[in-house]
Parts: C-alpha cells; structure tokens; sequence
C-alpha cells in the first residue's frame, strides 16, 4: 500500500500534473482522473499488471468488466467493429458521456482483464479536457472505472476519491465537481452492422433511451439476461454505508433525508424539480449523508422519466440488499 495519495490541481494552463500522471500510467501505476460523468480510475488498458491493480485497490470482483477510454472514434474503431450503429451513436454522442459495447476486434492489444473474458469491450470517448490530455499524453487506451472501492458511492469530487482509495493509489488530478454527475450511459447492439438491429441499454445514463432512438431510428430494449455484460450490473451498487431508503415524502427519526421537488430535506437535488440539476447534485449528496451522524438516508421520490430513469437505477441499486 502506498502511503499517501498525492492530490494535483489540474488546469488546462497548467500541463504538469499531467505530464507527471501521464509517467505515472506508462509506468503501470493508477491515476484518479475527473471526467464529465465521475472521476475515473485510469490504468493503462493494454498492460495486464496495471489492470490488475484496478481491481485490487477497488476490491472489484473480475466478472466486472471495465470501460476503455479512447480519443476519438479512429481510436475505438481500431479496438472494435462498431459497426453501421454504433458509427451512427459515436458520431452522435462523441465525445461525451455514452458507452458503446461492440465486438473486440482480433489482435486488439486490449489486457483480458478490462472485458473480464467477454467477446465484446466497452468503450468511450470522453468529453472532459483532463481526460483528453491523459489520453493525449498517454498514447494508449486507459482502462477507468469510477474511483472509489468496489460497490460505494461514486465519486463527484476528489474528496470522495481520496475518501475510499487514499493510499491505494499515486495519484489523483482535481479539477473540482464533475459536471453530469452520473455514469455514462451503457449501450449494446445486436445485430452489429444490420439497419433493423436493436439497442440494448445495459445502464441507463444522461443518454435517454428516447435520444439514443431518436439518433438511430431503433428501439431500445431494457430487458436483463441476467448476465454481467457492462458495468454498473450488480445488484447492489453505488451504495452508501448507511442503509437507504426510496420514495419517502419525509424523514424518520434518525434519518438525513435528500429531497427533490417539493419534498424539502436536508438537501433537496433540486428545489424545482430539475432532473439535470438533480442528476448532478445525487453522488455528492449520498456521500453528504452518508457522512453525517444519522443511521439512516432518506430519499424523496423521483420520477420514472428522462434523465430519472438513470436517477431511479443508482438509488434502487443504493438501497439494494447487500450480501
């Protein structure tokens, strides 16, 4: 274990910290990263030793696959067929904050451990100008999880990475909250290639299923087999250390209650019932609760609607049983 993570301002007018993070991937270390969704755990995704240590200072199970950030839709296409889809998603909603898994095209110089032995690899173009520069001053795929320990909340500031992997990791690059503040949306496709194939969301995100239809003229399916093909499957997930629980209009004793709408609470995601604005505001309000003195968190209902539906998927995978 390392004794100290190190803590580095970023600025686009101040390439240092990533020169130094940038030494710090090639030479197979980890480096917490913000991009526009969550701060990421970056590694070098074609060194397997590197990965490896994704998974063991997370404590992530290795069925888990992860996703690979990319520069552009050049650099995904080398790694995957994204075929007639998913060219027409990337040109889309590249760069920004949609995941695209598509079949791992032969001899990509892609570490097992990233698609944790599946056909197929996730991957993304990233929006966010840290990201960009890492990628840039890299050269090569970074595999990056959300950074924070397996299953806890995801992190929206540096201080919630520092919170579950300080001393874990060498390094991580602030540059204040993240904007969306949720994961990237998760999208598969069968039929690779074909015009009539359809649209599997494996996570909802700030990517709607009505945007991804729209963009492709194909249906979206949300129906689970039960198999973990993408991150952000499990059944419990994104959960604080107190127990949660949903759709309530008011606090019990003992709980710290995060409202929405016209329910008032401790904090409310948003006063006027903003789904963006409460998108942004959900981590770092778990991680607020979470680290108050009360026993419990309460959370105001959502609607079941846009941007909701990815709202709804973290908070009910917060409040899942855990084993």
């Amino acid at each position: 274990m390392l004794t100290a993570t190190r803590r580095l301002p970023f600025s686009p007018d101040a390439p240092d910290a990533i020169t130094e993070a940038a030494a710090l991937i090639r030479a197979g270390a980890l480096v917490a990263v913000p991009t526009e969704t969550v701060y990421g755990l970056a590694a070098d995704a074609t060194d397997a030793a590197a990965v490896a240590r994704i998974y063991e200072a997370k404590g992530r199970p290795s069925f888990n696959p992860l996703i690979v950030h990319v520069p552009d839709m050049a650099a995904a296409d080398a790694l995957a067929d994204l075929g007639e889809t998913g060219r027409l998603l990337a040109h889309r909603f590249w760069p920004g904050p949609l995941t695209i898994v598509a079949p791992l095209r032969a001899g990509a110089p892609i570490a097992s451990l990233v698609t944790a032995g599946l056909s197929t690899v996730a991957l993304r173009v990233p929006a966010h100008p840290a990201m960009q520069a890492l990628l840039a001053a890299c050269g090569r795929p970074l595999a990056a999880p959300s950074a924070n320990a397996s299953g806890t909340i995801s992190p929206t500031r540096a201080d919630h990475v520092l919170r579950s992997l300080d001393g874990r990791i060498a390094l991580v690059l602030d540059a204040g909250a993240t904007g969306l503040g949720l994961e990237s949306t998760i999208v598969g496709v069968t039929g690779v290639g074909a015009t009539d194939g359809t649209l599997r969301l494996l996570r909802p995100g700030p990517i709607t299923p009505e945007a991804l239809t729209a963009a492709t003229g194909l249906p979206v399916s949300t129906t689970d087999n039960g198999s973990i093909e993408a991150p952000g499957q499990l059944a419990s997930h994104y959960a604080p250390a107190h127990p949660v629980r949903l759709g309530a209009t008011e606090a019990r004793p003992g709980e710290w209650l995060i409202g929405f709408g016209p329910v008032a609470g401790d904090r409310t995601l948003s006063p006027s019932g903003d789904l963006v604005e409460a998108a942004a505001a959900l981590f770092d309000a778990l991680h607020e609760a979470d680290m108050s003195a009360r026993a419990g968190i309460a959370v105001a209902p959502i609607p079941e609607e846009g941007l909701g539906l990815a709202i709804n998927d973290r908070l009910h995978r917060a409040a899942a049983p855990r084993d």
